[in-house]
C-alpha cells in the first residue's frame, strides 16, 4: 500500500495536469469561436465557385477550345494513379480528431484500385503515412490549428504542378468538417480533375458568358478554385481540431478533479492508519513500562 507520503505526491501531480488542460481547453475555447467563423464564412464561397467551374467544364464547346498545356486542370484522363490530400493536426491532444481522418484515409486508400500517392498537411498524418511505407510526395505542416490562405496557396500550387506533371491522374482531399464542438465528420472529396454537375430533370442549366475571354478568364478561375477549395478545408479542420481538443481536455480535466478526490480519500485513509499505528504503538510502550516498574 502507498504510503501517505506517496499519496500526496501524486495529488499534487495530478493537480498540476488538471490545471495544465484546464488551461488548454480555455484557449482552445477562445480560438474556436474565430475558427467557427472562418469555417462558415469560407464554405459557401468554395461551394459556388465548385459549382461555377463544374458548370463550365459541362460545356463541351468550351472545353474543346482550351489548350491541354495552358489548362492542365481541367483535362481529364485515364486514372492509373490517385493522389489523397490528407488533413491533420501538428500537436495531439486533440481527442480522436486525427485518428478518425487517418482511418478514413486508410479506408478510401484501401478501396482505391488504383495506384496511391499521398501529399500530407499536418505532422500527424505525415508520420503516420511514412511510417507505413506509403508513398508520401510532399508534406505541409506548421499550421494546423490556425491556418492562413498562404498556406491554402502553397498547397495548391504544389498540387496543381504535380497534377499537371502528371504525378497523378485524379486528386481526393480528406478532410474533417466541423459540424459543432461536439461533433465533427470525416470528410473524403473528389477535387481534380473537376467534375461536370449531375443532370437534373426540369432544371435549366446555366449559362456563362466571358468577358474578357474563356482563356484568360480560366486561367485564374481553375488555380483560385483549388486554392479556395483547399483552403476551405483547412478552416473546416481547424475549427474541428479545435473543437476536439476542447472537448478532450473538459473531460481530461473532470477526470483529473474526480482523481484527487478518490486520492484525498486514500490520503486521509493513510494518514488515519499511520496515526492510529503510532497511538498504538504509544500504548504498548506505556503498557510494557508499566509492566517493567512493576
Amino acid at each position: 500500500m502507498a504510503t501517505a507520503r506517496e499519496i500526496h505526491r501524486h495529488m499534487k501531480s495530478v493537480g498540476n495536469i488538471g490545471k495544465i488542460t484546464k488551461a488548454m481547453k480555455m484557449v482552445a475555447a477562445a480560438r474556436l469561436r474565430r475558427a467557427q467563423e472562418r469555417a462558415a464564412a469560407s464554405r459557401p464561397y468554395a461551394i459556388k465557385i465548385k459549382e461555377v467551374l463544374s458548370n463550365v467544364v459541362s460545356d463541351p464547346s468550351i472545353l474543346a477550345g482550351l489548350s491541354a498545356k495552358k489548362h492542365p486542370l481541367l483535362q481529364h484522363r485515364e486514372v492509373k494513379k490517385v493522389g489523397y490530400l490528407v488533413l491533420a493536426s501538428d500537436k495531439g491532444l486533440a481527442g480522436a480528431y486525427s485518428s478518425n481522418a487517418l482511418k478514413l484515409a486508410v479506408a478510401e486508400i484501401s478501396a482505391c484500385d488504383s495506384e496511391v500517392v499521398v501529399i500530407t498537411s499536418g505532422r500527424k498524418a505525415r508520420d503516420f503515412f511514412r511510417r507505413r511505407g506509403y508513398n508520401v510526395l510532399s508534406s505541409h505542416m506548421g499550421y494546423s490549428d490556425r491556418p492562413s490562405y498562404d498556406n491554402a496557396v502553397e498547397i495548391a500550387q504544389d498540387a496543381a504542378k504535380r497534377f499537371a506533371d502528371q504525378g497523378f491522374d485524379e486528386l481526393r482531399i480528406i478532410f474533417t468538417l466541423f459540424k459543432t464542438a461536439l461533433s465533427q465528420t470525416p470528410t473524403c472529396e473528389k477535387i481534380l480533375p473537376v467534375e461536370p454537375p449531375v443532370k437534373e430533370k426540369g432544371k435549366a442549366e446555366a449559362t456563362f458568358m466571358f468577358e474578357p475571354g474563356e482563356d484568360e478568364t480560366l486561367e485564374v478561375l481553375a488555380p483560385k478554385y483549388l486554392e479556395t477549395v483547399v483552403y476551405a478545408a483547412l478552416v473546416q479542420s481547424a475549427a474541428s481540431e479545435l473543437g476536439s481538443r476542447m472537448t478532450a481536455m473538459s473531460s481530461a480535466t473532470d477526470n483529473a478533479a474526480k482523481l484527487v478526490q478518490n486520492l484525498e480519500l486514500s490520503y486521509n485513509k493513510a494518514r488515519q492508519a499511520t496515526i492510529t499505528r503510532e497511538l498504538t504503538e504509544i500504548v504498548g510502550g506505556v503498557e510494557a513500562l508499566k509492566q517493567a516498574q512493576q
